[in-house]
């Protein structure tokens, strides 16, 4: 009959859209706006109409019909296309990091259907069970939080399900207590004479002496040219960095780049021993018939080599580090010695933190320090030195208790 009104099997009018299948079950058809034909299904009437009613939210507030089959891997390609601004080196790590640890699981997720708490049982797999280090979940969700944010941005979801999560994750697991420790003034010492008076370690005296007495990143001492230095005017210009590169779809290779923001561009004093250091290189590099053999992007004559006369690799030099470290202890341990100096477990960037302390416990002006090491970011410089001078703060309080017996009671 004319006008009447279709109804399920238990006589309950169908609504626009709606029908029910032979099995029992429910769909409801929809075209969306550029003409494409969309459909859902549930297994009652009531679970369809919340699906419906879902719909026509995302209708009024503009989220896209495709948005419940696009998945993250998708947003995160679409990602790729269109970032722009970022540094060659930056944007290969954070396809590395994606690619290595959102890809392969998570990434397979609708977005439409992400929640807060799906990103957070995502980065408590990496933490737990994958035993990952907060500095690497930190760098997964640096991508991810992008892509998700551009998901948003073009109506796939309302909100970023991965807002505040890291935070969250940091306090539940003591992330936020891991510091960056700089070595002692007596650790300091003691590792630069050790390097001094070691046969076997003394060609690596000059770099270490560089990175602890310029506080520059292990990319830009790499990539330091004989050029760039200054012996008379006792000036080191750093004006780019050493990038090494090591993904799997584009190989192993080093690159030159500027360094990471303006900021980086500056010029660092040369105190004596930087110099004296600079020197020794030249003078061991001559006497071994070491000369420099690489190009990298129409650089060369690179200050620190291996034997071949190749750039030095970040990751050789930490490794030299650890074999350092575990000599000059073994070195002291056998003094027998009843509260000895020990080398703590370190890193080059350690000595770039040592170097920033050891200006902040001379009481260098904080600007000063911002500017010789390349901080486009204020607040980054007042991290260390805060921490540098709380430390400092304790340690004179001490002093100053044991000096005198004012203070007793």
């Amino acid at each position: 009959m004319a006008g009447s009104r279709r109804k399920d099997k238990s006589r309950i009018v169908l609504r626009k859209g709606e029908s029910q299948r032979k099995d029992g079950t429910y769909d409801y058809r929809w075209t969306s706006r550029n003409g494409k034909r969309h459909s859902v299904y549930a297994k009652t009437l009531t679970e369809l109409r919340e699906k419906e009613a879902e719909i026509q939210r995302d209708k009024s507030d503009g989220i896209k019909t495709e948005a419940r089959t696009v998945t993250v891997n998708d947003i995160f390609d679409l990602w790729c296309d269109l970032k722009r601004g970022l540094k060659d080196n930056t944007f290969q790590n954070y396809k590395y990091m994606y690619n290595q640890f959102v890809r392969p699981d998570f990434g397979k997720k609708r977005v439409s259907s992400l929640k807060k708490s799906d990103v957070k049982r995502f980065y408590n797999i990496l933490a737990d069970e994958r035993q990952l280090q907060a500095s690497t979940i930190d760098g997964v969700h640096t991508v991810l939080h992008q892509v998700l944010d551009m998901a948003v941005d073009d109506n796939y979801i309302r909100i970023n399900p991965s807002d505040r999560v890291l935070k969250e994750l940091k306090q539940s697991h003591n992330f936020d207590t891991e510091k960056r420790k700089a070595l002692t003034v007596e650790e300091q010492k003691l590792f630069l004479d050790y390097l001094k008076k070691s046969r076997k370690y003394n060609h690596w005296y000059p770099i270490f002496a560089v990175m602890l007495g310029t506080g520059l990143r292990v990319g830009e001492v790499t990539g330091l040219r004989w050029c760039d230095v200054d012996l008379k005017d006792r000036v080191v210009s750093v004006n780019h960095t050493l990038v090494y590169y090591n993904h799997a779809e584009n190989g192993c290779y080093y690159s030159v780049n500027t360094p990471k923001s303006k900021a980086g561009m500056r010029s660092v004093p040369m105190m004596d021993f930087v110099a004296e250091a600079l020197m020794m290189e030249r003078k061991y590099q001559m006497a071994n018939g070491i000369w420099c053999q690489s190009t990298i992007d129409c650089y060369t004559d690179f200050i620190f080599l291996n034997r071949f006369g190749r750039v030095q690799h970040q990751g050789t030099l930490n490794k030299a580090i650890r074999r350092i470290t575990r000599d000059c202890n073994d070195e002291i341990l056998e003094k027998g010695e009843s509260s000895p100096v020990l080398l703590p477990r370190f890193s080059c960037h350690t000595l770039r933190h040592s170097f920033t302390t050891r200006l902040c416990e001379a009481g260098v002006n904080i600007k000063v320090i911002q500017d010789v090491l390349g901080h486009s970011d204020i607040s980054t410089t007042m991290n260390i030195y805060a921490d540098a001078t709380k430390d400092l703060k304790q340690k004179e309080f001490g002093d100053m208790e044991k000096s005198t017996d004012i203070w007793a009671v």
